[in-house]
């Protein structure tokens, strides 16, 4: 009797352990999911990534930033990423119109937090993949992405720094936006 009674608990304890495992795994795959946003931008093209901006704008809005919270963790010595995209909501014109952006440092206390100045981190970012654009033609009420990616070499101090994207008509400045990369 005292058998029957010892077995009924190494299953319960078996399945509680089951049911345990189960959530911790499936736990850790929707925080993996949710944190690796800015991941995903690496491999994005250019169609993807105006797809997924194209839910982002609302009825003014000339700009949008993906990921949406506007946080990247740029992991030391790996690519990673952020995408952009520009709406063309300038008035009176059937013709498209052509747009410039430049990607910038926009923290005046980098140097005192971080240890680097801006020049630094203008090399952190990737020539011919989104540092500046110039030349972008859009058509009236059209989307156009462009996905801006950098590295951040090793042996950088671990800190958070502002990049600000500023998208301008002419030579006028038509929206602009900023994101936040800490480095981890």
């Amino acid at each position: 009797m005292k058998k029957r009674g010892a077995m009924e608990l190494s299953v319960g304890t078996i399945v509680v352990i089951v049911l345990a495992m189960s959530m911790l795994i499936l736990g850790l795959v929707l925080v993996k999911n949710i944190f690796g946003a800015s991941n995903k931008i690496v491999s994005m093209t250019e169609d993807q990534l105006v797809s997924e901006v194209q839910q982002l704008f609302g009825a003014e809005k000339k700009l949008a930033i993906y990921p949406t919270n506007k946080q990247i963790d740029a992991k030391i010595g790996k690519k990673t990423g952020f995408g952009i995209a520009i709406k063309n909501k300038v008035q009176g014109g059937a013709t498209p119109q052509k747009f410039s952006y430049e990607v910038v440092v926009n923290d005046p206390d980098i140097q005192t937090k971080c240890g680097f100045g801006p020049d630094t981190v203008k090399t952190w970012l990737i020539h011919g993949t989104g540092r500046a654009g110039s030349d972008i033609e859009i058509p009236p009420s059209e989307i156009k992405g462009e996905i801006v990616l950098f590295t951040v070499p090793e042996g950088t101090s671990l800190c958070t720094i502002r990049l600000g994207v500023t998208v301008k008509y002419g030579t006028s400045i038509y929206s602009s936006e900023s994101v936040d990369v800490e480095i981890k």
